[in-house]
């Protein structure tokens, strides 16, 4: 057996050679060179001799360059692995640094976040180097390399640049103490947070500029794992930083400022959650925030003709209905037209002109009262994380008339923010508490002045529905039309699915939303009861409002089973599809949608859908991309 030489064997190098030297051989001749007798014949053997010696240096310097690449790679392979470890390291710290810093302890965010450092840093490094650089621009694994490297470059200046300000701020100087913000060191936070914004913005930025098509699965899964992620933590970051740079102004720094804060009835459903009951006139003025006036939606009566000029797509939809009574102003999904609706209702009636409107509902309360512990409404039963929804929404209607709910909604909510800011209640776990409500879209919050609710715009908080968009989003909005109060027993749930690519570039979507009635089949007051337009008065008609993707399409809806006619029309870019739905108690009807994404979408889809009383049960099943 020949020997082994470096993997190559002695002879497959002899193989080698006799096919270097005959095809060296039969170049001469074709070219002439070979000659006939006995002074040829010794040019031959001299040319063989020389051939052999090329041929043989030619090998030798292909088996060293062989062995070096071959070494190369498995010390590639070898950084790789130690990269990989770093990192898996790297994201597991991170999740404890998230936590620590929102509990408010800072020593062990800083002994995390060294930690931290040290395994981005180690990733960066392990995947740094000539050997690391030459395999990145190789032509079979260079781009899956390339991209690793991009990986561990953004996790590590995630580490280096976004999470160190963020250890450094003191988040609590963003709930009022006392009553009052402390507006120094709100504007040292707000500093801060602009730092980390603007490095996580630009490591997002990095990322999205290295391409995915024909990345190994693992490594295109791990790139668009970390896009989620920063784009997550961009989002919140965003909304954070924006509302720490406006906070001292809203709060009066600059001048007095006056606010609605209106609560959202979820026991009558309107696409941003609730019917506006009710709301309280606070005045905010160098950090504090005063109450001086309540007011309930009914006595502010219709308006003839609509209190402002509707859009037509709007008038398409819901009629003039948005602009002539204050309890359906919010018919519409997109906060900002009711909100300036209202605004000018209250204005006419009231002479209040408010610099913005904040909307809360009844779940956004009961996560408050979790910090705040009970509170007493004066008059009024006290208030409980535990029984707030059931009191507010089904309790109330047992025992007060409808002026009395209206005047207990208004007061409940400004007790329960007025012991947010005057109790000593721990200002992360407000802050918690506000973020999850923003997140589900039970806090809302509009400015009069288009300066500042520009900086608003694409946070949720904003309740903005918007005409562009950079992933799939379908609106799943209820607007009640039973003239009741049934919402409260309502159960829904959907389920979105990514379908087939179509040839112009749009996407199938599937949408199955489900709605159950958990109402008793007798028992209610008629104030519960209301003007039961959908015959039986215990039966819950929702009119579900299906908003397409930005550009999209829905194609057709069946309920249980059977196509059914909807409502149609256009708003912001969207098509919009109006379905029926009635259900009666312990029953649960089914809705499917087939719906189209604009073309060439991108991303996950994403499921908006109006808060209720009960939380949805929503699931998005995504599919691989178009391009894949």
């Amino acid at each position: 057996m020949p020997e082994k030489d470096n993997g190559v064997t002695s002879a497959t190098l002899y193989v080698l050679e006799k096919r270097l030297i005959a095809e060296c051989v039969r170049f001469e001749r074709e070219s002439g060179v070979a000659e006939s007798g006995r002074s040829s014949r010794g040019r031959r053997r001299r040319l063989r001799r020389r051939t052999k010696a090329r041929v043989r240096r030619a090998l030798l310097a292909a088996l060293v360059v062989g062995s070096l690449l071959a070494a190369g790679g498995g010390w590639v392979g070898f950084r790789g692995w130690q990269a990989r470890a770093h990192l898996l390291n790297a994201a597991g710290l991170a999740r404890e640094l998230s936590a620590q810093v929102v509990a408010g302890d800072t020593g062990r965010a800083q002994r995390t976040l060294a930690a931290l450092q040290e395994q981005s840093g180690a990733a960066r490094r392990a995947t740094a180097g000539p050997a690391w650089w030459l395999a990145g621009n190789s032509p079979y694994a260079g781009d899956d390399l390339s991209a690793f490297r991009r990986i561990a470059v953004a996790v590590d200046d995630l580490a280096r640049d976004a999470f160190p300000p963020l250890v450094r701020a003191d988040v609590a100087a963003l709930v009022p103490k006392g009553g009052r913000l402390d507006l120094p060191a709100l504007r040292s936070v707000a500093r801060r947070l602009a730092a980390a914004d603007a490095a996580v913005r630009q490591s997002g930025a990095g990322l999205r500029a290295v391409p995915t098509e024909g990345l190994l699965p693992e490594v295109r899964d791990a790139l668009t794992g970390l896009h989620a992620e920063i784009d997550k933590l961009a989002g919140l970051l965003s909304g954070v930083s924006r509302g720490a740079e406006l906070l001292p102004t809203l709060f009066g720094a600059d001048g007095e400022r006056t606010y609605l804060i209106v609560s959202q009835n979820l026991s009558e459903l309107r696409a941003t959650g609730g019917m506006f009951g009710a709301y309280a006139v606070v005045r905010a003025r160098d950090g504090r925030l005063d109450l001086v006036n309540q007011g309930t939606a009914a006595k502010l009566r219709r308006f003839t003709p609509p209190v402002l000029p509707l859009a037509a797509e709007t008038r398409g939809l819901y009629t003039d209905l948005p602009g002539i009574y204050p309890a359906d102003v919010n018919l519409t999904p997109h906060f900002p037209t009711a909100a300036k609706l209202y605004r000018e209702m209250v204005r006419r009636r009231t002479g209040v002109a408010a610099d913005g409107i904040l909307a809360v509902d009844p779940v956004a309360l009961s996560y408050l009262l979790r910090a705040t512990g009970p509170v007493a409404v004066p008059g009024y039963p006290t208030l409980t994380a535990q029984t707030v929804v059931r009191t507010l929404l089904s309790d109330s209607y047992l025992t007060l008339d409808l002026d009395d709910q209206d005047a207990f909604y208004a007061a409940s909510a400004a007790a329960v923010f007025d012991s947010v800011l005057g109790k000593g209640v721990s200002p992360r776990e407000v802050l918690s508490v506000f973020d999850r409500s923003i997140r589900e879209r039970r806090i809302l919050f509009w400015s009069a002045r288009p300066e500042e609710q520009r900086k608003f715009v694409d946070s949720r908080i904003s309740g903005v529905l918007p005409e562009k968009e950079s992933a799939p989003t379908v609106g799943v909005f209820l607007n009640d039309g039973s003239g009741a109060k049934l919402g409260y027993y309502l159960r829904p749930s959907a389920t979105l699915t990514v379908g087939n690519c179509m040839e112009d570039g749009r996407r199938e979507l599937r949408l199955r939303f489900d709605l159950h009635s958990s109402a008793p089949r007798a028992g209610l007051t008629e104030a519960v009861l209301g003007l039961a337009k959908a015959g039986n008065p215990y039966t819950a008609r929702t009119l579900v409002t299906v908003y397409s993707p930005a550009g999209g399409a829905v194609v057709g809806a069946r309920l249980d089973g059977v196509d059914t006619p909807l409502g149609s029309g256009t708003d912001r870019g969207r098509q919009v599809a109006i379905a029926n739905v009635e259900v009666r108690p312990g029953a649960t009807r089914t809705l499917d949608m087939a719906l189209l994404t604009g073309r060439n979408a991108a991303g996950t889809p994403e499921l908006w859908h109006t808060p209720t009383a009960t939380p949805w049960t929503t699931q998005v099943v995504p599919a691989s991309s178009c391009n894949q």
